[in-house]
């Protein structure tokens, strides 16, 4: 470290964490668990699919938030001065757990009924990248970067590894293939290194949470770190505020200007991409700012804290126990929560409201969880 960067450190280790980059985390917790648990028996709004593949959605800004969301905790968890060796060994610990336990979640229930019983699931078969797994590496990435670089040259770093990976899809990839599903570098790199048993079961040899997109993923991650940089050393909340709008306003500029050579698409992570979504994020962020630290409005925002104090737990959660609720089948249907979609949310709302409703039903369930655990004391971390 840095004797700057030390004294960067040492003047921000006593400012105040803001609770409005707990509600924005907590929000994108909120939105996650509802666009992953869209209710069975009607096709979701499509504002809550992904986009296929070129377009943005909704449901597209909720991974990159958390990712941003991510790097302005880091913010505050690397504030206090800690020697190289420990730094490192925390790092890499907490991204392999992450890691780990993202894999684990892929893997689960472990075991599939066949005609003479119950058999391990075969490790060929099992799903290597993933939601967690790219949180894992972009931690990492991120934290060596932030270790040892300032923020102009964090700065600098992220567009490097914007125009980087632009430069790595062109160069190894034959030009009107360059941002095929198939035919990509990156898909190619995931096929050679990992085989298709190890990736993404929908999607036919593709997975959207690929190697090759750490490095644009990363840079989601500086800019919620310098994000939070700003806010807690900004002198003036109002101006910093100011600031972040116009940026983001830049930003999202500048990505419409860049996709018609680099097309907009959150399952390859583009470059344009990731500037709507850091752009995106800063006004959301500066929002929250606005409302929660400078007019004072905080009613309710414990709703949303209660998932932002334990947001890894709450996810496995969500995805896990959801996988267990289609595990057991109910009268005629495949999995209860099969039964609960169709049967009660599709009679009450047939569609897409009654899709909606379903998963809102199960996230407040999941924030029940988080409800209890924050009653006990109870923070998983990694």
């Amino acid at each position: 470290m840095t004797e700057t960067q030390a004294n960067t450190v040492a003047a921000l280790a006593g400012k105040p964490r803001f609770l409005a980059l707990d509600v924005f985390r907590g929000a994108t917790i909120f939105l996650m668990i509802l666009v992953n648990t869209s209710g069975p028996g009607a096709a979701p709004y499509p504002q809550l699919v992904h986009a296929k593949w070129f377009g943005f959605t909704l449901a597209d800004l909720v991974f990159p938030t958390f990712l941003f969301a991510m790097g302005n905790a880091m913010s505050f968890a690397f504030r206090k001065p800690v020697a190289t060796g420990p730094f490192l060994a925390r790092l890499f610990k907490r991204g392999a757990i992450i890691f780990v336990l993202g894999y684990l979640m892929y893997w689960f229930p472990f075991v599939d009924h066949g005609p003479d019983g119950w058999v391990l699931k075969p490790f060929a078969l099992t799903r290597v990248p993933g939601v967690l797994q790219r949180l894992a590496l972009c931690y990492v990435l991120a934290g060596l970067l932030i270790r040892w670089l300032r923020p102009r040259q964090l700065l600098l770093a992220g567009i490097v590894l914007l125009l980087g990976y632009w430069t790595i899809l062109l160069a190894f990839t034959p030009l009107d293939l360059a941002y095929d599903k198939y035919a990509n570098v990156g898909t190619r790199l995931d096929l050679w290194l990992l085989g298709p048993g190890h990736l993404y079961k929908k999607d036919a040899g593709f997975d959207p949470e690929g190697l090759l997109g750490t490095l644009p993923a990363t840079v989601n991650v500086i800019a919620g770190y310098l994000a939070g940089l700003a806010i807690v050393a900004g002198g003036d909340l109002r101006r910093t505020v100011r600031r972040m709008a116009g940026i983001g306003v830049v930003l999202i500029l500048a990505a419409l200007a860049w996709s018609p050579w680099f097309p907009i698409a959150k399952k390859l992570w583009t470059g344009p991409y990731v500037l709507l979504t850091v752009g995106l994020d800063l006004l959301l962020l500066g929002a929250a700012i606005w409302l929660i630290e400078i007019a004072g409005f905080k009613r309710g925002t414990r709703f949303f804290t209660i998932l932002g104090r334990n947001p890894l737990a709450i996810y496995l959660f969500s995805e896990l126990f959801v996988t267990v609720l289609a595990m057991i089948p109910v009268g005629g249907y495949d999995g209860i929560y099969a039964a609960v979609g169709i049967g009660v949310f599709q009679a009450i709302a047939p569609g897409p409201l009654g899709s909606l409703l379903c998963a809102f039903a199960y996230t407040m369930l999941c924030w029940a969880v988080g409800w209890w655990m924050d009653r006990k004391g109870l923070i998983l971390k990694a």
